[in-house]
């Protein structure tokens, strides 16, 4: 069934934001295997699928996007599919539809257990996670998720177990210059080359070492401004990306970047803030290597894989930041091996999509 399900899945097109069909055909699949499905309408994206199936003991979420990035320029392979091998090529393959696949398949296995044997569990899978996770937010804002123990996330990890990641501020800096003729530069002060100086310190600046997350980051983004005609441009604005650890706010990072304008003698205004988003901002969180849930997960991969699963840290952001910050539940990310996520010739392997899916199952199996 996994093979054939995520041909299907990787067939329908759904960048982010023009997910409907996919999230139709998820409810559809679910449906015809004797699910109760419900379709959480999100703004701006499409609806999210929620599917219920009652257990006992614990209670976990199952979780996935549905959505991609948009396709880019240079594929050899056909982005709605093509098999090589072990490889499946296909836009969306490894991010997520791989790991979709395995949540979709473990789900309807579980369904034919009876109650006795299976936990409680919620099948979700959300919309908009590669633009601003919208689908993850209206999904926990419904409340929908409050009786959850924890969150298995399918995100492609090479079949490692993440148990954390950084969080992540946009940021938006604004620096007002002075107008003058530009023939006469010096009677004017440049908010572009003002801000270019700026942007161009950032390495100044230390980040906060967290032992398991790392240090944070740095990265513009953009940068704009123009002259009005003939003359020293008196507004220039970047966007930038500053990934973060535990222990770093919004203060520290508003604070440090003024603090970088003043120790570099900037000569113009410069204004910081944060980058307008129609959701909250990601914040990073771990979970403890000997959680509960991971200790049985650990032992649930050494009976079926012969070792214990490696445990890795995000770099970045995901859906996951909400599940592990707002929800606040223990979140654990495990998904299929692959390549080439967001790049041309995107590829999982159908061989891991199989092992993750039954790795999937026995866990959930061992929570009884």
């Amino acid at each position: 069934m996994e093979f054939d399900l995520l041909k299907e899945l990787v067939s329908i097109s759904s960048p982010f934001g023009r997910e409907e069909k996919v999230s139709r055909f998820i409810a559809s699949f679910l449906e015809e295997h004797g699910f109760n499905v419900e379709l959480l309408p999100v703004e701006g994206s499409a609806d999210d699928v929620i599917a219920y199936l009652p257990g006992r003991g614990h209670t976990v979420v199952l979780n996935g996007h549905m959505d991609t990035v948009n396709l880019s320029q240079g594929w050899t392979r056909n982005p709605r599919g093509e098999l090589d091998g072990d490889r499946f090529y296909g836009l969306g393959s490894a991010d997520m539809k791989g790991g979709l696949t395995a949540l979709m398949s473990a789900f309807v296995e579980m369904g034919e257990l009876s109650k006795n044997e299976r936990p409680t569990v919620i099948f979700t899978a959300v919309s908009d996670e590669e633009g601003y996770s919208r689908g993850a937010w209206e999904l926990i804002k419904s409340g929908k998720l409050d009786g959850a123990d924890l969150v298995l996330v399918a995100e492609p990890t090479d079949e490692r177990l993440m148990l954390g990641a950084r969080g992540r501020f946009i940021v938006q800096v604004e620096v007002f210059g002075k107008r003058a003729h530009a023939a006469r530069p010096h009677e004017g002060l440049n908010a572009i080359e003002e801000l270019g100086r700026f942007v161009g310190s950032l390495w100044k600046i230390r980040f906060r070492n967290h032992r398991k997350l790392g240090i944070g980051s740095y990265c513009t983004l953009s940068i704009e401004g123009s002259a009005d005609g003939l003359s020293v441009p008196d507004y220039a604005r970047a966007i930038i990306d500053r990934h973060i650890v535990i222990g770093e706010d919004w203060e520290k990072v508003e604070g440090e970047l003024l603090r970088l304008a003043e120790r570099i003698k900037l000569r113009a205004k410069i204004k910081v803030g944060r980058f307008p988003r129609p959701t909250p901002d990601m914040l990073p969180y771990t979970v403890r290597e000997n959680d509960r849930f991971v200790n049985i997960f650990k032992s649930v991969h050494r009976a079926i894989l012969g070792g214990e699963p490696e445990i890795i840290y995000g770099r970045s952001v995901g859906d996951f930041n909400y599940f592990g910050t707002y929800l606040g539940k223990p979140t654990l990310v495990y998904g299929p091996a692959g390549g080439n996520w967001h790049s041309p010739d995107e590829w999982v392997s159908v061989e891991s999509v199989k092992r993750v899916k039954e790795l999937y199952v026995e866990f959930l199996k061992a929570l009884v």
